[in-house]
């Protein structure tokens, strides 16, 4: 029996849920914008930090604002040494999204404004957060394979100081930029599913760390985050086999398989993010000597886009451009959190500074009421 007379859509998809001043989206026209801003304008004159500004003040800084930025950003390059120590105490088996979920919600021990929930102290946790969350990740990687703690480099940028932190040597200025624009395509896109799920959580008045643990659980699925590895998984394959790539994925297809990578729940033409990606994905190719990774990926784009209109998606150039970064294939979605904490704390800040708690109604399609209770021995 249902409860009313219309059906919910399956998976909200088309369902307005909230009033946002941060991302806007026409996916017909394929368009993102932050704050109004086209993300091309962006990832070709913007920073990370600048980018990580107009999503938390809704502006775009001036030069002594964003000097003053960088600088916080900077300074909370630190890590407790409790949160250290649980990460040398993790499973180096343990899966790096599985670490950050759990070394994020323990960050909260160590906020100096932890009990706080008001706008500014939450301008301070989003801060603190960018910078901690890139150290977490970063750390982890080098303590499981046996490698010392990079400490953070406060002259360089964020993408700078990441990059040395995870590889041990300071980047190119090619790979530094490469992964800033990387950074800033990520850093928002409206309520995809872990941002609606910090919502969420921040609408009880919940804190900012019990929110941003909820989205780093939402994105490690393989349907939202996690989309960028099953891309580079079939690369490999791909690679290992010296298999000819429109082979390969005419193969997956024969088999009902989808191909990772391809169409968007919001976009009906090509992904915006991924017109950056794909030059990204052959400029690093290009300089670091693996281009394989890129040709590899063209060629799949074209023959699904010619047969099965079809176009990329951000997770589909993301993944040759991370490897080329020289990015475990198990760090791929920690980096999509790394970017992404720009974006849930604005979502967050706003969602406090406007609160209404989040909770929707479900279609009733289960049994007819009134179905009366039977006792055990009339069953």
């Amino acid at each position: 029996m249902s409860s009313g007379t219309t059906t919910a859509p399956k998976g909200l998809e088309g369902v307005v849920a909230t009033n946002s001043s941060i991302c806007y989206i026409d996916g017909d026209r394929g368009i993102l914008a932050y704050r109004g801003i086209d993300i091309h304008e962006l990832a070709d004159n913007s920073t990370f930090e600048e980018t990580c500004y107009l999503l938390w003040f809704g502006r775009l800084p001036k030069r002594d604002e964003l000097k003053h930025l960088q600088q916080k950003l900077a300074e909370e390059r630190r890590l407790d040494p409790a949160i250290i120590d649980f990460l040398r105490r993790a499973p180096k088996t343990a899966l790096p999204m599985d670490v950050l979920r759990t070394a994020v919600s323990a960050l909260s021990f160590y906020d100096p404004e932890d009990r706080k929930n008001d706008h500014e102290a939450n301008v301070h946790k989003a801060i603190r957060l960018t910078s901690e969350i890139a150290m977490i990740v970063a750390a982890y990687d080098r303590i499981r394979k046996g490698k010392n703690v990079v400490e953070p480099d406060k002259s360089l940028s964020h993408s700078a100081s990441f990059l040395l932190q995870l590889n041990g040597t300071k980047p190119s200025s090619t790979a530094e930029r490469a992964l800033d624009i990387a950074l800033i395509l990520h850093a928002d896109h409206e309520l995809n599913a872990s941002t609606f799920a910090a919502r969420v959580t921040a609408a009880t008045l919940s804190d900012m760390h019990s929110a941003i643990t909820s989205a780093i659980g939402a994105l490690k699925g393989p349907l939202h985050g996690g989309a960028n590895e099953a891309v580079f998984q079939i690369l490999q394959g791909i690679d290992r086999s010296k298999a000819d790539p429109i082979v390969y994925v005419k193969d997956m297809l024969a088999q009902k398989k989808k191909v990772p990578g391809f169409g968007h729940r919001v976009y009906h033409t090509e992904d915006p993010r991924a017109t950056h990606l794909r030059k990204m994905s052959h400029d690093l190719g290009e300089s670091s000597g693996q281009r394989q990774w890129y040709d590899m990926s063209e060629k799949i784009e074209h023959f699904l886009k010619a047969e099965k209109k079809l176009n990329a998606n951000v997770d589909f150039y993301s993944a040759s451009t991370y490897h080329t970064l020289g990015i475990d294939l198990d760090l791929f979605t920690p980096i999509f959190a790394v970017s992404r904490i720009s974006g849930w704390t604005a979502h967050v800040i706003e969602q406090l500074d406007d609160n209404r708690l989040i909770r929707p109604r479900a279609e009733y399609m289960g049994p007819e009421y009134p179905n009366r209770y039977v006792p055990i021995d009339k069953r």
